[in-house]
């Protein structure tokens, strides 16, 4: 059980607490036993793979559009030397004219030769010639994970691509994509791309889309593949080496098809994680196509606020979040952040109320940690003390139907250290009460005599005094005596 997986573990304690709820196990139980059976299982299901940070998927990124970029100039230069011999060869230089021929043939018979002359050509010079006019092997890496990465779409749907496809009013590409799914629903996805302007084609999914089904178009005229996927491979097999096979689908057998190899493919960028070890050695990055999705889906649901329905684009909400949300470091970071920064927001908030309604009374600071004597004549409350319980500042009358708390924005308001206990009693029964309603009624609620405590009277007393007072604190806060009964949350 030591080696074996959480959720394994978690599987079969569920079966075995199945098992002894029947009699006559049950009664055979130690009740410690009996009772840690008992308890609810957590979820069983573990979070998904962490994705990349910014830094980290930036640098992905650019490798693999920097990539794609030199496949699109090395075909763009096949093709304007075959359009230069077959129309204008007399101002090519002997070599390229010798090329250029080579090139026309291949274009027109989609075979590369394997013998020029009376030489025979290895499978490198091969490679290089097909490479002129086709996409190969080893372009896959790229253009895979760009696609991932601009599409935000799982690695199985980005190999199934289908070449069919409709351009929207050149702003759009409309296609349909095979989204495999368990059971017999949901396996096929309407999807729309923006294309992008000409020199941002290769920051849009229908940009980098439009742009593969150009590069691999010539040799998916002669594979007939019906996905935007055909590549040349140099074929070792004499069975293979029909023009039919040099040019095929390499995920048309088994999605896994040729396996990527990407980590080969990382260190040819020099790939590295953002943390440095501690002796300042750089660690290599590890790239994974579903860490690059989850990554895509985690920008998503940032640029979006958070708003799962609306981040929610191939996927449902439940599944974006169990899947690729839960758990992962980047969400929880940004999540603290936000979180972090909506607090500060509404705590400036609440002692702004607290410093204006202060000012109302004509005070600027309260009352705090006077000597004994300037505050014998005090009458207490609940929490503090007040100066002259019959004149309250903002009205000059009795203060009659008042909540002690706003005793904390009065002027006649005076704190010695005799009151700390209680309040710091008050200050856990505030955080308590903090669960019971939603942020927005607590800060309304309690937050400005909260940031007055936290602000003008906590910092007015020693820390010694303030671990005393949390010594002696009541077990009483007495928070009921500021609303009435049907106030209780």
């Amino acid at each position: 059980m030591k080696t074996s997986k959480r959720k394994y573990v978690l599987a079969s304690l569920a079966e075995l607490r199945r098992l002894f709820q029947h009699a006559p196990l049950r009664e055979q139980l130690a009740p410690g036993a009996a009772e840690y059976l008992a308890q609810r299982t957590l979820d069983m299901k573990s979070p998904g793979r962490s994705g990349y940070s910014d830094g980290e998927l930036d640098k992905i990124v650019t490798a693999a559009r920097s990539d794609v970029a030199a496949i699109e100039r090395r075909l763009r230069h096949g093709e304007e030397l075959l359009r230069k011999w077959r129309t204008d060869r007399e101002s090519l230089s002997p070599a390229d004219r010798d090329l250029g021929a080579r090139l026309s043939g291949i274009a027109e018979s989609g075979v590369v030769p394997r013998q020029v002359g009376d030489g025979v050509l290895g499978a490198q010079q091969r490679t290089a010639l097909a490479r002129h006019l086709f996409v190969t092997r080893a372009d896959l890496e790229p253009l895979v994970v760009l696609m991932i990465a601009m599409s935000g779409r799982n690695s199985e749907t980005v190999k199934e691509l289908p070449a069919d496809h409709q351009v929207v009013g050149q702003r759009a590409v409309e296609l349909t994509a095979i989204k495999r799914r368990r059971g017999t629903r949901g396996w096929f996805d309407a999807v729309s791309w923006e294309i992008g302007p000409e020199h941002r084609r290769m920051h849009t999914p229908g940009g980098v889309y439009l742009l593969m089904h150009e590069l691999m178009r010539r040799s998916r005229q002669v594979s007939g593949s019906s996905s935007v996927w055909s590549v040349w491979r140099n074929a070792v097999k004499v069975a293979d080496r029909a023009q039919s096979a040099e040019h095929h689908d390499p995920f048309a057998r088994a999605l896994e098809g040729m396996g990527l190899w990407l980590s080969r493919w990382a260190a040819t960028h020099a790939l590295t994680v953002d943390q440095v070890t501690s002796d300042s050695r750089a660690v290599s990055l590890p790239v994974n196509l579903g860490r690059i999705r989850t990554s895509v889906e985690v920008r998503r649901t940032r640029a979006v606020g958070g708003h799962l329905p609306s981040a929610a684009v191939s996927n449902t909400t439940p599944v974006l979040f169990s899947n690729y949300l839960r758990g992962n470091a980047t969400v929880k970071d940004w999540a603290e952040g936000v979180l972090g920064e909506a607090v500060a927001e509404a705590e400036t908030a609440a002692l702004a109320a607290h410093q204006a309604i202060l000012r109302t009374s004509g005070e600027q600071p309260l009352r705090v940690n006077l000597p004994t004597l300037a505050a014998e004549s005090a009458v207490d409350g609940a929490w503090a003390a007040c100066s002259d319980p019959q004149h309250r500042p903002t009205t000059g009358r009795a203060c009659r139907s008042v909540s002690f708390l706003d005793c904390f924005h009065c002027g006649n308001c005076v704190i010695t250290d005799s009151h700390l206990p209680a309040i710091t009693s008050l200050m856990g029964a505030l955080a308590d009460r903090r669960t019971e309603l939603s942020e927005a009624d607590w800060w309304a609620r309690y937050g400005p005599a909260w940031a007055a405590i936290r602000h003008e009277v906590y910092p007015k007393f020693t820390p010694e005094q303030l671990r005393r007072a949390t010594q002696d604190a009541p077990a009483d806060a007495m928070l009921d005596l500021t609303e009435a009964p049907w106030d209780r949350p």
